[in-house]
């Protein structure tokens, strides 16, 4: 039985929780995978304080790094971050929970357009109706992250309506890097990982891993799985602050789509990661990837999300849950 889990995942030191605060502070809380090189570009780049400057504000940036949008969405809630980065499923559920109230939430902007893999070691799987009970499929939160429910939408489209859930008692709650390594290690339960880059590719480069689906496959083409989001609240109480992410954010993926070489290295560099810096410049580089703050098919999921009942209310438009410096976008 692996031993780490979700609690075993750090973050960031020096965040605490602390009350709505003046202009010039923002705390932001990423997660694994090469759709957070924005993030990172932000960082090295320091394109906040960059923007801020412009603005006439000395921002202090704090980044915080976590597994899972339960826990993205609990630092959020609890004050102990301004600006999260999560999957559309737990966005969708804390967006619909907090509807109408002093914490409620939505979208600045995606993380860009890319698949996620299911990928397997066991060469007895070609399709999900082959998993058995020995199975696990190791995903970022068990029946919340946008993997689970990629992976739910993926049960009812083979095996019937209400059917969404079949596979859910052999998913297991692990972050991207350790379901990896458990995966390619061959001597763990982990025999399956619902995945994102550069680890699905790392994992696929061996060949006794494949490939059993692809969240474009699922869903009928390119998605955004993940996205940036904060309250209400603080857009309203810090406008300049909230600007200068926002121009940044924006800059910082334009940057990504140009400069590939460029933020592979930063990608590497930033995640102390041992992977080649030339593999994770051809992951940026797949064609099926596409670098944009404009959502792509979320109302797919919030759709999906309603007629299962995980959210009470279905939104008539994707622009419902995003802040409205996105709705000149040709979204979905």
């Amino acid at each position: 039985m692996l031993k780490k889990t979700l609690a075993a995942v750090v973050i960031a030191a020096g965040l605490a929780a602390a009350p709505a605060h003046a202009e010039g502070t923002i705390r932001i809380v990423e997660q694994f995978g090469t759709l957070y090189t924005p993030f990172h570009v932000m960082k090295e780049q320091k394109l906040v304080e960059k923007h801020g400057k412009a603005l006439g504000l000395d921002i202090k940036v704090e980044w915080a790094k976590l597994s899972g949008g339960s826990a993205v969405n609990d630092a959020l809630l609890s004050g102990n971050v301004d600006v999260a980065g999560a999957g559309i499923g737990p966005f969708l559920t804390l967006w619909d929970r907090t509807r109408g109230t002093a914490q409620e939430v939505k979208i600045i902007g995606a993380l860009g357009a890319q698949p996620n893999y299911l990928v397997t070691n066991n060469p007895n799987v070609k399709t999900i109706k082959d998993f058995t009970k020995a199975d696990k499929i190791a995903l970022p939160a068990v029946g919340v992250s946008v993997q689970a429910r990629v992976l739910q939408i993926a049960a009812q489209q083979a095996f019937g309506p209400g059917k969404e859930k079949q596979l859910d008692d052999i998913t297991i709650t692990l972050p991207h890097p350790d379901a990896t390594a458990a995966l390619l290690s061959g001597s763990t339960e982990i025999t399956a990982h619902l995945s994102n880059a550069p680890f699905q590719d790392q994992a696929l480069a061996d060949p006794k891993i494949h490939k059993v689906l692809s969240s474009y496959d699922v869903l009928g083409g390119p998605v955004t799985p993940t996205f940036v989001y904060s309250t209400v609240r603080f857009k309203a109480e810090n406008p300049k602050t909230y600007k200068a992410f926002f121009d940044a954010f924006r800059e910082a993926t334009a940057w990504v789509d140009t400069h590939k070489s460029e933020a592979a290295a930063i990608y590497v560099k930033a995640e102390k990661s041992k992977l080649d810096p030339a593999f994770v410049e051809k992951v940026l580089s797949d064609p099926d990837v596409k670098y944009t703050l404009t959502p792509l098919g979320s109302q797919k999921f919030a759709n999906f999300l309603a007629d299962i009942k995980a959210i009470k209310t279905r939104p008539a438009s994707w622009k419902d849950y995003t802040f409205d410096d996105l709705h000149n976008d040709q979204g979905s």
